[in-house]
């Protein structure tokens, strides 16, 4: 079963998560993303928008199959797992996430990747849940999360593990954008894709480059030996 869904118009790319469940991320996720991010490209969109079905954007990693993974197989998988987050962080059009649902850990790490982010209040949950359930959040992950997270705001999101709402998480300068309950996040996004055309083009993707391509480059260099000295202490 597809994992989520890809459609162009007037030059904006939509991908819309939805596996009929939470959106967990695994390999086919990854693939699937990757492969919409490719045709992203190959369509020359001028901005990307990325969506789930209405209640969820994503609950994270599908726990159930990292736990069957040996060393060698979490290395591969978190490797993905990171290349695929980082691309959409460098990824080289305006990139929206706008959606009404929950957004835990990897779900929340997606959003934070994006150029702009776009929540529907109600009563959703927005969190970095990984020091709550005793994993460690590595330099990539805290990379993605200070693009979008004030500074002020670091040690509750990602020491604490702090759950929001959307106009909670919207009131600590998270999320660009709150649309109130009852509105229409996908008609905002639309009409934010429409402006963000106008920046659209060679010089975003190298302004965008410039600022993330050498962190991005360094926190890979070590992505291996933080995982392992983590997943083997």
């Amino acid at each position: 079963m597809a994992k989520m869904q890809y459609s162009m118009e007037d030059q904006i790319a939509r991908i819309t998560l939805d596996d009929g469940k939470v959106n967990a991320m695994n390999r086919e996720f990854f693939g699937e993303l990757n492969d919409s991010l490719d045709r992203a490209q190959v369509d020359k969109a001028a901005v990307l928008i990325i969506t789930g079905r209405p209640g969820v954007f994503s609950a994270g990693l599908d726990l159930k199959h990292v736990a069957t993974l040996d060393l060698s197989g979490q290395l591969r998988f978190q490797k993905e797992f990171a290349t695929t987050m980082l691309r959409v962080l460098q990824f080289p059009m305006p990139t929206i996430a706008a959606y009404r649902g929950h957004a835990i850990a990897g779900g929340f790490i997606l959003s934070c990747a994006c150029d702009r982010f776009m929540v529907q209040d109600g009563p959703f949950r927005m969190q970095m849940n990984e020091v709550l359930n005793g994993m460690m959040v590595p330099s990539w992950i805290s990379l993605i999360c200070r693009a979008s997270i004030p500074n002020r705001w670091w040690r509750e999101v990602l020491l604490t593990a702090r759950s929001y709402t959307p106009r909670e998480a919207y009131e600590r300068s998270i999320p660009d954008t709150l649309i109130e309950e009852g509105g229409d996040v996908l008609a905002a996004a639309c009409e934010t894709a429409l402006e963000l055309k106008k920046v659209s083009g060679p010089g975003f993707g190298a302004t965008k480059a410039a600022l993330f391509s050498q962190e991005a480059d360094q926190v890979m260099k070590i992505f291996e030996q933080e995982l392992v000295n983590w997943l083997v202490r």
